[in-house]
């Protein structure tokens, strides 16, 4: 079960601490604050996997430990959510590809046998709804703008794409947990996940890309060349600063 906690726990870490650096520099106040928000979210979450992670051992560790005091193989994060934010087509299209697996995760979570599990993505959902939402508006105003937004998107999906596949690995004995109803079968999300961008590609005026090449290594400690980077940004105060709290 620790490894699937810091599976679902990585993500949100991460994608929390990337869209944090959007803090500031949104293209205007309302998305300022609108991505400042779901960082937050995000963030939420992950404090509450890492807590949920952290009373399973016996060892003294504390949610902080397991969320800033790990070496890079240790993190089982998908390596679609350690890449960089680029510009906002880049941004807004990874929240939109990690927000409808967070939806497919989450409901089939809602009818998990753990109670924490299942009372977590119930509160979860109604956040994810909200990012799947805001990334949708900003697809469509994307896609249905300048020849230049156009191109943009296009080129964030070319780029995003061969990610997208890592959200679906299993880390090991997660199909222990999906044989007892813990948690969701990573198949099933992944068809739930294809049926939902197929329509929302359809209705945006998008085609699936028809590559079905996908980068390995996510859900096993393997990285990108971007993830050492944003991991000493993100270990910082607390390798520095030993136990320091807030």
């Amino acid at each position: 079960m620790k490894n699937y906690l810091l599976k679902l726990a990585d993500d949100t870490l991460l994608m929390g601490q990337r869209l944090g650096e959007w803090c500031g520099k949104g293209p205007y106040l309302e998305e300022d604050i609108a991505l400042t928000n779901t960082a937050l979210d995000y963030l939420g979450q992950s404090n509450l996997l890492f807590t949920y992670a952290a009373s399973l051992e016996s060892d003294g560790k504390t949610p902080d430990d397991l969320a800033f005091l790990r070496y890079e193989p240790e993190y089982l994060n998908a390596q679609l959510v350690e890449l960089p934010n680029g510009d906002y087509a880049q941004t807004l299209l990874k929240v939109y590809f990690f927000s409808v697996y967070q939806k497919m995760l989450y409901t089939e979570m809602l009818s998990s046998e753990d109670e924490t599990l299942a009372g977590l993505a119930e509160k979860s959902l109604k956040e994810v709804r909200y990012h799947y939402s805001h990334a949708m508006m900003w697809l469509t105003i994307l896609q249905n703008g300048t020849l230049e937004s156009k191109q943009r998107l296009a080129k964030a999906l070319d780029f995003l794409w061969e990610y997208t596949g890592g959200l679906f690995d299993e880390v090991k004995g997660e199909d222990l947990l999906v044989g007892l109803n813990l948690a969701p079968d990573p198949k099933v999300l992944k068809l739930n996940w294809d049926t939902q961008i197929a329509a929302d590609f359809k209705a945006l005026g998008l085609e699936v890309p028809s590559d079905t090449f996908m980068q390995k290594g996510s859900r096993k400690g393997e990285h990108t060349e971007y993830f050492g980077f944003i991991l000493c940004e993100l270990q910082y105060m607390q390798r520095a600063y030993p136990g320091c709290e807030w």
